[in-house]
């Protein structure tokens, strides 16, 4: 027991639901959490042998004391213990990112003739907020949308139908212009409910109503208010093309996922009114080191619902939430309706998720190359790793070497080049494996390497720019044969690591232990996507070398079929599979074919099915 003081707060607390703060001996909170049973479940953290995360452990070693508060319920407990993770930031909890007051939209109807603008502040005072945006950037984009649609007013005048003259957007036809008394205010309102039911995805409705006025304008001979609503309708069109989504989903949900790594989560929300994407936000987590996906996406969907002014009949998720009923329970409360989370294993529910989940992927490495590729990072970076690896001078130019094979067969190793921490695809270059038979990487990797120093002595281009660093993908063993390599070619001394991938080891030569960087350091996390990049880049040409390898494995039983005449059939169809599509006759008008030529080839590679 760390001190008398915890062990008696813990002999008092009571068996009820409610929230606790652990803090530190500054009396700094630590960490705010919700319990069913505030005994079991705080008490759970000072029993000896309990199993507990890396990230559990470093808390643990910080707690001093601890503070609760007991609730009525579990659902009262989750409404409490997010406001306190709101107000107080604690570092263990997964907390979303800078997370200040979400930016809304809001039409106001405290107003007689209402404005749509954004706000940070979402309150009980009558007016239509749509929301939350992940930022103000985001809510900025969507204002641009709907007011490039719909002739809302976006000053701030006190409307009296008296001004003299109107801005220049009743102009250009982007303002009603209530202010000299052009519009009505039925005919202002009528565009403010066109503006909501666009916001909540009932496109089609706004249509059918705007191809009605616009029958009604033709045939009253208005061409100039029909036109005016014909471009209208059309601008409406181009948004709903752009949200159409390929797979079959009704009805109303947020189909959520995620991607994580190391202290940060990216979290893809897709909103999905009436079978369209008309929306979509990012948000980024943080604290999420040592946390299962399950958890990050509890927190995540308990911070974005606190704030949310809507909340549809579904939830689609990537991962399952903890206390589904209770949340579940807390929604409906908040919505004043059901609502209910799936997580879809099959069908177009699922393949809706795996989109999402993509996205969430995508935009997580986006976001780490972003970082990563600032300027400041980058020099933060190179001194980082010139400083930790011992180098002589800042590595300036960096390159990676992989080898790609299964078993050995159609073996091929990559070389990518980093200028500046930046990658210089120009200079990646790609080697066929000539002289290794069998599974050897230790082999193939030293002969790529002496083929590739064996170059830097004779050629003129990027083959005679030595490298300030060289880095291999594997531990002491690949290092080693590296080395070898390199000393064999006749170069001058190169700097040259390894980095092994599953605990991401740095091994450097005539040192027995490996440097073990931060998973926070920025040089890692440059030598960790150098490595990446070489991975891919092999990857990709094996991947090409094997089909290529087996679309000539199957033309090469085929008597009479030479490399010319195979080259010509592949260009001509493509792959096997097309040449197997065709019919005798195509066949035999390719270059170098004959009728009876064609035949064997179809009785060889046998009818398409």
């Amino acid at each position: 027991m760390k001190n008398s003081l915890i062990a008696e707060q813990l002999r008092q607390l009571p068996n009820s639901p409610g929230v606790y703060l652990l803090k530190d001996a500054m009396g700094n909170i630590l960490y705010v959490g919700k319990a069913a049973n505030l005994r079991h479940r705080v008490r759970s953290y000072f029993t000896a042998g309990q199993k507990m995360t890396p990230k559990l452990q470093r808390m643990v070693a910080r707690l001093s004391e601890f503070d609760f508060f007991v609730t009525g319920s579990e659902q009262e407990a989750l409404i409490l213990e997010l406001n306190l993770i709101k107000r107080h930031r604690p570092r263990y909890n997964v907390r979303l990112k800078d997370d200040k007051t979400f930016p809304y939209l809001k039409i106001d109807f405290n107003d007689e003739w209402p404005r749509v603008h954004i706000t940070r502040r979402l309150e009980e005072d009558g007016g239509r907020y749509f929301g939350p945006f992940a930022s103000a950037r985001s809510v900025r984009q969507t204002l641009k949308v709907i007011k490039g649609i719909f002739p809302f007013r976006s000053c701030s005048r006190t409307i009296t139908g008296t001004d003299s003259r109107a801005c220049l957007d009743y102009d250009i036809h982007h303002c009603l212009a209530p202010c000299i008394g052009v519009a009505s205010k039925e005919e202002y309102a009528e565009v403010i409910k066109q503006v909501i039911l666009f916001l909540e995805g009932k496109q089609e409705l706004v249509i059918k109503e705007l191809e009605s006025k616009m029958n009604r304008a033709a045939g009253a001979l208005n061409f100039e208010q029909a036109t005016l609503l014909r471009d209208q309708i059309q601008a409406i069109n181009r948004v709903i093309e752009g949200q159409r989504i390929a797979t079959k989903v009704r009805g109303e949900q947020d189909v959520i996922a995620l991607a994580s790594d190391k202290d940060q989560a990216y979290v893809q929300v897709f909103f999905i009114r009436g079978g369209k994407l008309i929306g979509r936000e990012s948000f980024v987590l943080q604290g999420t080191r040592s946390e299962e996906p399950p958890q990050i996406m509890t927190s995540f969907i308990k911070q974005f619902y606190s704030s949310s002014p809507y909340i549809p009949p579904l939830l689609l998720l990537q991962y399952p939430v903890e206390d589904t009923t209770i949340i579940e329970n807390w929604l409906q409360s908040k919505k004043g309706a059901k609502v209910h989370i799936q997580v879809p294993r099959r069908g177009s529910k699922r393949q809706l998720v795996n989109i999402v989940a993509e996205n969430a992927q995508q935009g997580l490495e986006q976001l780490k190359i972003k970082r990563l590729a600032a300027p400041a990072a980058l020099a933060e970076a190179l001194a980082e790793i010139k400083r930790e690896l011992h180098l002589p001078r800042l590595p300036s130019r960096m390159e990676a070497y992989d080898i790609s094979n299964i078993r050995g067969t159609a073996a091929v190793g990559s070389m990518v080049v980093f200028d500046n921490g930046r990658p210089k695809p120009a200079h990646y270059r790609r080697f066929r494996i000539k002289t290794v038979s069998g599974a050897d990487d230790y082999a193939m990797l030293h002969e790529v390497l002496k083929r590739r120093f064996k170059r830097s002595s004779k050629a003129s281009d990027s083959w005679a720019i030595l490298p300030d660093l060289i880095l291999i993908d594997g531990g002491k063993g690949q290092l080693n044969a590296a080395l070898s390599a390199i000393g064999e070619s006749g170069v001058k001394s190169v700097p040259t690591i390894s980095l092994a991938k599953e605990n991401e080891e740095i091994f450097i030569p005539r040192r027995s232990e490996p440097i073990i960087l931060p998973r926070s350091s920025p040089g890692l996390q440059l030598l960790q996507r150098l490595r990446d990049e070489a991975h891919r880049f092999a990857i990709g040409y094996y991947q090409r070398i094997r089909k290529r390898e087996t679309f000539a494995s199957a033309l090469d039983t085929i008597p009479g079929i030479g490399p010319k005449r195979k080259r010509a059939l592949l260009k001509q169809f493509g792959s096997v599979q097309g040449i197997r599509q065709a019919s005798e006759e195509e066949l035999a008008t390719t270059k170098g074919m004959t009728q009876s030529l064609a035949k064997r080839v179809k009785e060889y590679l046998g009818d398409a099915g």
